[in-house]
């Protein structure tokens, strides 16, 4: 048992929540009434703690960042939603009360979880009662009362901020006409209440013992109705109404310029959220807004700065369209950029991955939307997989086949993206995909940004790495040499084909094809401009 929350611990509560979230994902979605009931809280919920993992998990353990700051940064940057931004809002006042201090034992964890309540009900420009944000605020009092009352352990104000935010859950119908009429409780407010048992998993080592989450059928509301995703059959919803979920990151703004934008988003529309982060590049904020006039909340964004990753979604969910026999698609999941525009001009639905990944519901939508029966999904990184796999089995649930080919690189993308043929049998056609995959080993070049031991040796600040399927082989200074070794490496065990995929160093790129003509001219070599950022070369070898 825990009797501080230290650095260890703060991240094996980040992986409980996302663990937590993930295997109630489906009951989360379907509680979702209100705001609007577009069925995608746990969603949002998941999306936003895996962003806080995936920062955590890429500062590694040598990070020189207390784990709170870089929680509170990957949440912000990474959150999904309203649900999510405001969980990102908590973290992050979590972060500002416990980064820069000792572990946090019992009082100061009480303290920090009420005021983090009350800042997360400052971050929303309309709060309303039998909410997150009341669920929120029950957890932090009751930690609060907890300590007043003589218990002080870490144990017993984690597991008395659980009770408190469970009892105000199962409060929250009788306070919003929505959740009563729909026999719910509220499933932002259920989220953040597998959030905090999540930490008292951590800290005590014990699982609460709670009744699961109630689709709201298994409640006997209306049992003759259907349920899953087809929002249409649902009892007694609001209704969604006209109007897009609008969702950016704005950099290169200020606390005066921000304070402007949230007063001309608050006269726009509603569910108005807005979280700031400092970043090693300076302050950002995370703004969610639910709007008419989508053109007007981005505007406003680009007079208070420079918005960036800007997502709109319908707030009526649009039914994706009937699959068409005997049609194909394929999925590629890619960072932004050139290789987006690579892909989708080989014929690829592309879902663009951000910095902390991509979102389960980004891809389903993707390989529904496509409107073919037999749809393949390319993760193009061995970190998505799981994610591509859940995102597969939810639209196998629709019925549609979708299978994917667990491609670990871009460059094993367009590998099997080269030789698909829709002729062929679907099956077949997997196949097929999946071995040229397979065949097809891949590395790239990348430029170390600290010191760190790896499996080539030590490297600092400067060098050039080059890692061949996840592992650093070559260490170096000069990026042509390390990038012309590292390819006479690689064809020593054979190949034939040589494709490329370059950043903007056009010198690197010329020197690179000079080597391959010179030393390997029977090879044959494919180039494609639009490596990632911070990626200089990425190299394939079939």
């Amino acid at each position: 048992m825990l009797r501080a929350l230290d650095d260890a611990a703060v991240g094996q509560w980040c992986r409980a929540a996302v663990a937590a979230l993930s295997a109630a994902r489906g009951r989360l979605d379907d509680l979702n009434v209100f705001p609007v009931p577009d069925g995608d809280t746990g969603t949002n919920l998941l999306a936003t703690v895996e962003a806080a993992r995936a920062a955590l998990d890429e500062a590694g353990p040598d990070r020189t960042e207390p784990a709170w700051a870089l929680l509170a940064r990957g949440a912000v940057l990474g959150a999904r939603g309203n649900s999510g931004t405001i969980l990102a809002q908590l973290w992050r006042e979590l972060a500002d009360q416990l980064a820069a201090q000792p572990a946090a034992d019992g009082p100061t964890l009480a303290a920090a979880l009420q005021k983090a309540a009350e800042a997360a009900y400052g971050a929303v420009a309309d709060p309303e009662e039998g909410t997150f944000l009341t669920v929120a605020r029950a957890g932090g009092e009751a930690a609060v009362a907890a300590v007043a009352g003589g218990s002080t352990g870490l144990d017993a104000v984690v597991r008395a901020a659980a009770d408190g935010a469970r009892a105000a859950l199962e409060a929250t119908p009788g306070q919003l006409a929505a959740l009563r009429d729909a026999g719910v409780v509220d499933a932002g407010g259920a989220g953040l209440c597998l959030v905090l048992d999540a930490l008292v998993t951590t800290v005590t080592g014990v699982e609460p013992d709670r009744p699961p989450l109630v689709r709201r059928q298994e409640r006997g509301v209306h049992a003759g109705h259907s349920h899953g995703h087809d929002r249409g059959n649902l009892p007694h919803q609001p209704p969604a109404g006209p109007g897009s979920e609008v969702q950016y990151l704005l950099a290169d703004s200020d606390e005066v310029a921000v304070a402007r934008l949230q007063d001309r988003l608050a006269a726009l529309g509603d569910s108005l959220v807005v979280v700031g982060v400092d970043t090693p590049a300076g302050r950002e904020w995370n703004v969610h807004v639910h709007v008419g006039d989508v053109g007007a909340a981005i505007e406003a964004g680009i007079e208070a700065g420079r918005p960036y990753r800007i997502s709109v979604s319908p707030l009526a969910p649009v039914p994706p369209p009937a699959p068409v026999p005997d049609t194909r698609a394929v999925v590629a999941i890619v960072p932004d950029g050139g290789l987006a525009g690579l892909f989708g001009g080989e014929g690829a639905t592309v879902v663009p991955r951000g910095p902390a990944g991509v979102a389960e519901d980004d891809v389903l939508a993707a390989v529904l939307g496509s409107g073919a029966a037999g749809v393949v999904v390319l993760p193009n990184d061995a970190g998505l997989t799981a994610v591509a796999s859940r995102a597969a089995e939810r639209a196998r649930e629709e019925g549609r086949d979708v299978a994917v080919v667990p491609t670990r690189s871009p460059v094993q993308g367009l590998a099997a993206l080269a030789v698909a043929d829709p002729s062929r049998r679907f099956g077949d056609d997997v196949i097929t995909m999946a071995e040229a995959a397979a065949a097809t080993r891949s590395a790239e070049l990348t430029v170390a940004g600290h010191e760190a031991l790896t499996s080539a040796g030590r490297c600092a600040p400067g060098d050039v790495l080059a890692s061949a399927e996840g592992d650093v082989v070559l260490i170096g200074e000069a990026a042509a040499a390390v990038a012309c070794e590292l390819l006479d490496r690689m064809l020593s065990a054979g190949g034939e084909l040589v494709t490329l995929v370059v950043g903007p160093d056009a010198a690197l790129a010329a020197a690179v094809c000079r080597h391959l003509a010179g030393a390997h001219p029977t090879v044959e070599v494919t180039r494609y401009d639009g490596a990632p950022e911070g990626v200089l070369l990425q190299v394939g070898v079939e």
